[in-house]
This record gives C-alpha cells, sequence and structure tokens, in this order.
C-alpha cells in the first residue's frame, strides 16, 4: 500500500525541515516548497493527499492560493497554518474548502493527531464513494428495476428523497412489490450510506416486546430486565431505521413514535434522561392507513407525519411491461447462482407470465423463475417448468374486468396454491411466499384457512 504524499508550503525552512522529519517518521511522503507558486506546480505534476499550507507567503496569499488548490482539485485536504490570534483569516479559509487550521506555535503532537484525523477521514470518505459506485454497477438503480413509467417516477422520487437529512417516508404496496427495497435505495442513496441501516417488521414483534425493541430499557425497567439495552432507534443514530408493516403498531405505542420522529429525543424504558439521536424514519405498510385513520385504528397526527413523502408502489399487475424485463433479470442472476444457461423464454411460457395476476407481485415472480432455472437443464426456458398454479390460473390481469374478485380473495387463493404445494408445510411455504411464519400465521387467521382447507 503506498504512503500518502503530504506537501507542505511554508515560507520558513527551519518550520519546513521541523514538520517534513516529524511527518517522514508517521510514515508519510513528503514534499515541500517555501513559495506558493512552486507548491502549485508541484501539485499539478505529482498525486498530493494533503497539502499543509501556510496563510501568510512571500509572493502569494495563502487564502487566494487555497482557491486555486480547489480549482485544479476540488477533493483535496488542505490543512491551513497560521500564526494570528485574529481567526479571521482561519475562518475565510475554512469556507474556502480548507479541512482545518492550526495556529502557530503548535505542539507536534497537534499536527501527527490533525494529519491522521484528516487523512483517514478522507479515506473513510473515499471507500463510502467506492461503496456507492460499487453498488450502483451491481444493482442497477438501486435494483429497482423496470423501464414502466410508474417505476421511473418512483426513481426519481427515491433519487429526490435521498437528497434530503431527515424527510420521513411512507412506502405503500402490497405484499411483495418492493417496500423493502425502495427503502435500501432511498438509504444507499443518501450521505447516510455508511452509516446503520435498521430494518423492523412491527408485525413481528409480540406487542408487549415491540416498545423495549424500538428504544430500549434500563436495568431493572422490569422483570427481566436484567441489564440496559439500547433500543434500535438508538442503534439507528446517524443512519435510518425502517419499520415494515407499520398498520400493526398498536394505538398506545404510535404516539411515542410520533414524538421520536418530530423531536428525535427519547427514553429507554425506565429511563430518567433523554437520548438525542439523528435517524431518517421510513415506514412501509401494504394496508390503507386513511382507511385505518377513519377506522380509529392509526393516529392521523402520525399518519401525516409518516406520509411527508409518500411513495406507492404499483402490483405486478399493473406494469405488465415489466414483467418479461423482470424475469429476464432473474434468469441472469440465477443462471450464475446455479451454473445454468438458459437463453431465452418461449412465447408460449412468455403469455403465461403474462396473463398470470401475480397475487404476490415480483416477489412471486423471483421465487417462480428460481425454482424453473432449478429444474430446466435446456437453453429455452419452456412453461413445463412454470408451477401449476400459473397454468391453471383463471383470474383476470389489469385492464380486464375483475368482478367480484378482490386483492385479498386473490391472495388467499394464491397461500392456498402454495401451502397445497408444500402439503400443508408451513415453514416451506412461507420460505416460498418470501414473509415470515408469524405472516404467515396472521394471514391463516385473517382469511380463516386451516388444515382441512388443504386436503
Amino acid at each position: 500500500m503506498s504512503k500518502p504524499n503530504i506537501l507542505i508550503i511554508e515560507d520558513n525552512e527551519d518550520m519546513i525541515f521541523t514538520l517534513t522529519k516529524t511527518l517522514k517518521k508517521q510514515g508519510y511522503n513528503i514534499l515541500s516548497s517555501t513559495e506558493g507558486k512552486k507548491g502549485l506546480s508541484i501539485l499539478k505534476n505529482k498525486i498530493i493527499d494533503l497539502v499543509i499550507l501556510d496563510i501568510k507567503l512571500p509572493d502569494i496569499n495563502g487564502i487566494d492560493l487555497l482557491v486555486k488548490i480547489k480549482d485544479i482539485d476540488p477533493d483535496i485536504l488542505v490543512l491551513m497554518m497560521t500564526a494570528m490570534t485574529d481567526a479571521k483569516p482561519a475562518i475565510e479559509a475554512m469556507k474556502k474548502g480548507a479541512y482545518d487550521y492550526l495556529v502557530k506555535p503548535f505542539e507536534l503532537d497537534e499536527l501527527k493527531l490533525n494529519v491522521k484525523k484528516i487523512l483517514e477521514t478522507h479515506k473513510l470518505k473515499m471507500e463510502v464513494k467506492r461503496l456507492r459506485k460499487e453498488h450502483k454497477e451491481h444493482f442497477p438503480e438501486n435494483a429497482i428495476y423496470g423501464d414502466s413509467e410508474s417505476i421511473k417516477n418512483i426513481r426519481n422520487l427515491i433519487n429526490i428523497v435521498a437528497q434530503t437529512p431527515k424527510t420521513s417516508v411512507l412506502i405503500l404496496g402490497e405484499s411483495g412489490t418492493g417496500k423493502e427495497l425502495v427503502a435500501n435505495a432511498i438509504h444507499y442513496s443518501s450521505d447516510r450510506t455508511s452509516q446503520p441501516f435498521i430494518k423492523l417488521n412491527c408485525s413481528a414483534i409480540p406487542e408487549n416486546l415491540l416498545e423495549s425493541e424500538l428504544f430500549g430499557h434500563e436495568k431493572g425497567a422490569f422483570t427481566d430486565a436484567r441489564s440496559t439495552k439500547k433500543g434500535l432507534f438508538e442503534l439507528a443514530h446517524g443512519g435510518t431505521i425502517f419499520l415494515d408493516e407499520i398498520s400493526s403498531m398498536k394505538l398506545t405505542l404510535q404516539p411515542k413514535i410520533l414524538r421520536v420522529i418530530e423531536s428525535q429525543v427519547f427514553r429507554r424504558i425506565g429511563g430518567t434522561s433523554d437520548i438525542n439521536i439523528d435517524v431518517r424514519v421510513i415506514t412501509a405498510s401494504n394496508t390503507d392507513l386513511r382507511e385505518l385513520v377513519n377506522q380509529q385504528k392509526f393516529r392521523d397526527d402520525l399518519y401525516y407525519r409518516l406520509k411527508v413523502l409518500e411513495i406507492k408502489l404499483p402490483p405486478l399487475r399493473e406494469r405488465k411491461e415489466d414483467i418479461l424485463l423482470l424475469a429476464k433479470f432473474y434468469i441472469q442472476i440465477y443462471n450464475k447462482e446455479f451454473n445454468k444457461n438458459i437463453q431465452k423464454i418461449d412465447k408460449n411460457t412468455e403469455k403465461i407470465l403474462l396473463d398470470y395476476s401475480w397475487p404476490g407481485n415480483v416477489r412471486e415472480l423471483k421465487n417462480v423463475i428460481e425454482r424453473s432455472i432449478i429444474l430446466c437443464n435446456d437453453e429455452t426456458l419452456t412453461s413445463e417448468y412454470l408451477p401449476m398454479e400459473l397454468q391453471e390460473d383463471k383470474t383476470p390481469v389489469s385492464g380486464q374486468s375483475f368482478g367480484k374478485v378482490s386483492l385479498q380473495e386473490m391472495e388467499k387463493q394464491h397461500i392456498l396454491h402454495i401451502l397445497k404445494s408444500t402439503k400443508g408445510n408451513k415453514s416451506k411455504a412461507s420460505r416460498i411466499l418470501n414473509i415470515s411464519r408469524s405472516t404467515l400465521r396472521e394471514k391463516l387467521k385473517s382469511y380463516k384457512i386451516s388444515d382441512d382447507n388443504l386436503k
């Protein structure tokens, strides 16, 4: 690994000698100049990681030189030195892009610490940039894939909200439409990308434990609180927290969520002091929250606070132009994973994919393609490798009359199909549906599906 290159521009040769000796011992390569213009010439011809620049130079003002340095490379790090007790020049330097400044005379240990901190911070920023670039290359548009107008609009909304520091986002859509992908895209496209990204499915945690999970607790706050525990909001400090299935949160907890979003302050259970955080809150629901507000099952003030920006994900049946595009995208992925060489989809299979109602949306399509790729050993994917429920599906798709078939009925029938295909195995069915066992259990209760229905 190459050593960082540091350029010292200082008119005092004794100071240059001392700084060079000190920094070389720290493992840095040192270049130097007693004149600003010569230093600028070195900068143009060498790769420099950090410039240590004196404000007073014989041939050019240090602030003016700083501006010229930033014109050459806006990302270059500059540490200013000044013997002046007046802070104005130093403040001016910071405004013009200096990273920090030292007031002469300073201790050499202070210099060493500053240089180390600056270079480590720069290295971290460069790593974040590299990871962002790599993420975009491997996951185009943060994996929000599709050419339909609705998806293009969603990608545009993601790019806009990612540039805001704390705007709350509410993502709405049926199960499997990609709500978590949108949350991922917002976080990893924002300046919070190197900070924690904490996710929680609110329906997966029992009501009596959810508050402790979110806010933490102090030792002795309740019977089983044997030690202090940090909550997810605290762990997400500096980053993003994603609360999925927010509609399942009970009314008693909702005011506390509202407070932490509005004030960025909370207390652990049993705590007596406030904890300040800096967190963006993203929530998601596959239920119409407005309807829950009307039913007084969800607080209207929390609802309006969550939906500062609302992103509605369309079901797959309403963006048919993306179905084959997504299918081919997943074929590429699973070709690599399973060492297959499937090159195309035959016309009959394409028709089946386009005509199917996709109650499980993109998640279901992905699972169908994965299953089909595992079974297929040819270069062409044909209908024989598709699950039977696709070939037998008679549910009308978008653009046709739905009659009295509700989305809930479609989901119920889909769950029944999967359970029958797994011979009632709930764990296997939840994996295929890509939902937790607790979510499946709730849906079975809601739709009154029992083992008798599977015979």
